[in-house]
C-alpha cells in the first residue's frame, strides 16, 4: 500500500477492522495502582471498571512515546509504504498528537502526515476509516489526510457521565465547568467542541440523559445519510436502547456501531458513560 494509515487505541475501532484494513494502532498506556499496561492489549474496560470501583487504586493514563510511533512508522515504510497518514485523538485532550509529530520529524516529515481529529472514540474512528478507504483507492498522502480531516470536521460527539469529577481531576475540563455536575441527581451532558470537552446542559435523570442524547444526535444528523456510533462504559443495555431509538428516528443510517470505550477514555469519564458520535455523510 503506497499510503499506510496509523491511529491510536482511543479510536475504538470495531474488533478486527484495523487488521482487515491494514491500519496500524499505537496503544496508549494505563496505570492501575502499580500495574502499567497497554490499552486494549493488557488492560480492558472490565478491569478498568473494577479498578475505578476500588477507591484505593489510583488510575492514570499516559500517551505513547515518540519512540513507539517511530517503530510503527518505520515498520510501515519497511513494509512498502511510501507515505503515512497518522490520525489521532484531539491534541487538547492528550499529548498523543505531539508524540506522533515528534516521531514524524525523526522518520521524515515529508512522508508522514499527522492529523488531529479534534475528537476521540469513533469520532476519531470514522476519520481513520475514511483515511483507510482513500488509501485503498490509491489516493496520495495529502488526499488521504484530507479525507480524514473532512470527516473529522463533520463529526459531532455528545455524551453524558455520572459525575464530572474524573474529568476535572484529569485536567480534561476546568474546575468552574465541573460545577455544572455537582448537584445531587444532576446528569451532565457534554460535547466536544474545537477538540475540547465542553458542558452542554444538565438533566435530572439517567433516562432523560439518554433521551436528550438521541434528540441531539437526530438534530445533528440532518435529513441525509449518516454514520453513527454509540459508546458506553459498563452501560451496555442503555447503549443498545439509544441505538434502537436512533434507528427508529433516522431513516438513512449508513453505519451504526455500538461499543464500549476502552480503559484510557474510561479512566476519565467513569462507569455509566453514554455517548453518541454523529457524522453526516458529505
Amino acid at each position: 500500500m503506497p499510503v499506510a494509515v496509523v491511529t491510536d487505541s482511543t479510536a475504538y475501532l470495531p474488533k478486527g477492522v484495523a487488521e482487515e484494513q491494514g491500519i496500524g494502532v499505537v496503544a496508549l498506556e494505563v496505570r492501575i495502582g502499580d500495574r502499567i499496561g497497554r490499552e486494549g492489549i493488557d488492560i480492558d474496560a472490565a478491569e478498568l471498571s473494577a479498578a475505578l470501583a476500588d477507591r484505593r487504586l489510583d488510575v492514570q493514563t499516559s500517551r505513547p512515546t515518540p519512540a513507539q510511533f517511530v517503530t510503527c512508522y518505520r515498520a510501515a515504510l519497511d513494509g512498502g509504504a511510501d507515505e503515512i497518514v497518522s490520525v489521532h485523538l484531539s491534541r487538547e485532550l492528550s499529548g498523543t498528537w505531539d508524540a506522533a509529530r515528534m516521531a514524524a520529524e525523526e522518520v521524515g516529515a515529508d512522508c508522514v502526515h499527522v492529523v488531529d481529529s479534534r475528537s476521540t472514540g469513533m469520532g476519531l474512528g470514522f476519520a481513520v476509516l475514511a483515511a483507510a478507504e482513500a488509501a485503498q483507492a490509491g489516493a496520495p498522502g495529502t488526499d488521504v489526510a484530507a479525507a480524514a480531516e473532512d470527516v473529522a470536521a463533520r463529526c459531532r460527539l455528545f455524551f453524558s457521565v455520572e459525575t464530572l469529577d474524573r474529568l476535572r481531576r484529569g485536567g480534561r475540563i476546568g474546575a468552574a465547568a465541573a460545577l455544572v455536575g455537582t448537584a445531587l441527581a444532576v446528569k451532565p451532558l457534554l460535547h466536544v467542541s474545537q477538540g475540547r470537552i465542553v458542558p452542554l446542559e444538565k438533566v435530572r435523570t439517567t433516562a432523560r440523559a439518554a433521551q436528550r442524547l438521541v434528540e441531539l444526535a437526530v438534530r445533528a444528523a440532518g435529513d441525509g445519510p449518516v454514520d453513527l456510533a454509540v459508546h458506553h462504559l459498563a452501560a451496555a443495555a442503555r447503549a443498545e436502547e439509544v441505538a434502537a431509538r436512533l434507528r427508529e428516528r433516522l431513516p438513512e443510517v449508513a453505519r451504526l456501531l455500538v461499543s464500549e470505550v476502552g480503559a484510557v477514555i474510561g479512566a476519565h469519564v467513569g462507569p455509566g458513560l453514554l455517548g453518541v458520535v454523529v457524522v453526516p455523510k458529505g
